[in-house]
């Protein structure tokens, strides 16, 4: 103390320097960097206004209201080549967000059984995981569409096979060619509206259900059926309803027609190849994430639940599984973002996603800002949708800390 009171005069500590002092420094940092931030996208926005304007060519998001003039072979919606160009992309963008959420799907159920099947005691299992994921994670997304798609599928049976098929075997429902898989189109009656109406209540009533459940577990101990009324609400409520309303939904099976088979629905090969390509090239890296986070979990925690009586698979269920999500969902979420914007290489094969179809209208309207910009921030808000959910995800499995 004397001796701060002999380098200040008084009990206070010395003054620093503006120069040196930390706050200042951090608050021109960041104001330095947001002025050359906001100065570059000043200057790129002006260079571009002023090549439009050199090449007489004006900016703006009218033209999505223009006619179209090409088909979408893939469409979930109602489209025309008379439709708008903004109707395009509105299929376009549902065919990426469907080959995103099945390729999600596949791949998570894959990678989780195949990290496990890697740490299987029994040695051909986990030779041939090992084999699975060092083959698919060392070749290019792309190679693997192609492998898909020229190698297995292009194999396929011709339609001129299926169509003396359909002859030899006139009740058959599914046929698999070149062309696609053939399978029988729901009909949707008046009343089906009613059945899915019963569907969703019976969601809510088992989300209810849950919570309640876990509750009463958490109180008393002990764990109501939750499995089993969830199936009855979820699937024997709407089944019941579905019966009672009087079953308001045929099919449509497919038929031979002049060239190709029509009626029905078909899943062709394009989304197939990128759909397998994408699931199963995503799934290696998963099946890594979920090894790693196994091994993450201490040992002592397997062998407490021999201890107890559990089974290896109901260990690994119940106690190294939920223990090791902590340490998968992070680089989960990396290689899910991996899969949704691998799935822009769906135009290498023809598969109508967003930036097939974009190129498409780019190629027609000369469009290339306008459309650059619908992609960049159409694949940015998915990508932060996902990593917002899957962050959600990661905070209600992290531990907490009294």
């Amino acid at each position: 103390m004397a001796l701060a009171d002999a380098r200040t005069g008084s009990g206070e500590p010395p003054k620093v320097s503006l120069l040196y002092n930390p706050a200042l420094r951090s608050a021109v940092y960041q104001i330095v960097t947001l002025v050359v931030i906001v100065a570059a996208v000043w200057y790129a926005w002006h260079n571009v206004v002023q090549n439009l304007a050199r090449a007489n060519m004006t900016a703006g998001f009218g033209f999505l209201n223009s006619r179209a003039g090409f088909d979408v072979a893939q469409s979930l919606i109602a489209y025309s080549s008379d439709s708008t160009y903004f109707r395009a992309l509105q299929v376009g963008l549902i065919n990426t967000l469907v080959i995103a959420a099945a390729g999600v799907v596949t791949a998570t159920i894959v990678g989780l059984l195949v990290g496990i099947g890697r740490l299987s005691h029994n040695w051909l299992i986990a030779k041939l995981c090992t084999v699975y994921v060092e083959i698919f994670r060392n070749i290019p997304p792309l190679l693997v569409i192609f492998f898909w798609y020229l190698g297995v599928l292009a194999l396929l049976p011709s339609i001129r096979t299926i169509f003396q098929h359909v002859k030899e075997n006139p009740d058959a429902a599914f046929f698999i060619s070149n062309r696609g898989i053939y399978m029988p189109a729901p009909v949707f009656g008046e009343n089906f509206g009613i059945v899915l109406a019963a569907f969703a209540l019976g969601v809510v009533a088992a989300i209810a259900f849950t919570i309640w459940a876990n509750a009463r577990q958490r109180a008393t101990g002990k764990r109501p059926p939750v499995l089993w009324v969830n199936l009855g609400l979820i699937v024997l409520f709407p089944l019941i309803v579905f019966v009672v309303v009087g079953a308001p939904l045929t099919l449509d099976y497919p038929v031979p027609g002049s060239f190709n088979m029509k009626g029905g629905m078909v899943i062709g090969p394009e989304f197939l190849a990128l759909y397998l390509a994408l699931s199963l090239y995503t799934a290696s890296f998963i099946a890594e994430i979920v090894r790693a986070g196994i091994r993450g979990v201490s040992k002592g925690q397997s062998e407490a639940s021999y201890a107890l009586g559990l089974r290896p698979g109901q260990a690994t269920r119940l106690v190294v599984l939920p223990q090791a999500l902590r340490i998968i969902i992070p680089p989960l979420t990396s290689q899910y973002l991996n899969l949704i914007k691998n799935s822009s290489l769906a135009v290498a094969v023809g598969y109508a996603d967003l930036v097939a179809v974009g190129g498409t209208i780019l190629n027609q309207s000369g469009k290339s800002i306008e459309i650059i910009a619908i992609w960049m921030v159409i694949y940015v808000s998915i990508s932060l949708i996902t990593s917002l959910f899957m962050n959600w995800f990661n905070a209600k499995m992290a531990l907490v800390e009294r």
